[in-house]
């Protein structure tokens, strides 16, 4: 936590070192200026974006689909909106890499496989983004079952605790009860009468 606020803390400080940079080889007035123009062309950047967004926010709704890739670029634009507005250069230049299309597509593709997904997948179990490991129970070595997917042997299920130790295939249909319903008992449970 304390390397995102020193990296918070750090962008201001070369904003106002380029800044004090660019005044001192183009001039006071001309540095003012341009950190104006940016902002503006920023401020009209963003406007457009986002109507942009959000008509095909829209449009992906009323397709039944969901929109993440346009909700993570209004987040985008959200940022760098507030960073066009931020007097420097170097956010106002954040700012136009976030609000342009096609530079704003690898920054989404990164923050979404890299972080995002990583991150749900670590707070849901991977039930959240798919990821959910459907091979059965693995156990970690200690030759457990492997329910559902093969045993050592390949043939079926490997041996569980209380399994064959010789290695022999454990065959699970020996325990198996059949139950016969009779026609009130299948009625009585569904609530007939």
């Amino acid at each position: 936590m304390l390397r995102y606020v020193g990296l918070l803390l750090l962008v201001p400080l070369l904003d106002s070192l380029f800044l004090v940079f660019v005044a001192t080889q183009i001039g006071a007035p001309l540095t003012i200026l341009l950190v104006v123009l940016t902002a503006l062309l920023g401020l009209l950047l963003v406007r457009a974006e986002s109507r942009h967004t959000i008509r095909k926010i829209q449009r992906k709704l009323a397709a039944g689909e969901l929109p993440t890739n346009e909700l993570l670029d209004g987040a985008f634009l959200l940022v760098a909106g507030a960073l066009t507005l931020t007097p420097g250069l170097v956010t106002d230049a954040i700012g136009i890499l976030l609000l342009v299309p096609f530079t704003r597509a690898p920054v989404r593709w990164f923050v979404r496989e890299k972080i995002l997904v990583p991150y749900m997948d670590n707070k849901s179990g991977g039930f959240a983004t798919g990821n959910v490991y459907i091979g059965g129970f693995p156990f970690g070595g200690d030759g457990g079952p492997n329910v559902g997917g093969q045993g050592p042997d390949g043939r079926g299920q490997g041996p569980g605790p209380a399994g064959p130790s010789d290695g022999d295939a454990y065959d699970l249909d020996e325990d198996a009860y059949d139950i016969d319903f009779e026609d009130g008992d299948r009625d009585d449970r569904r609530g007939f009468d």
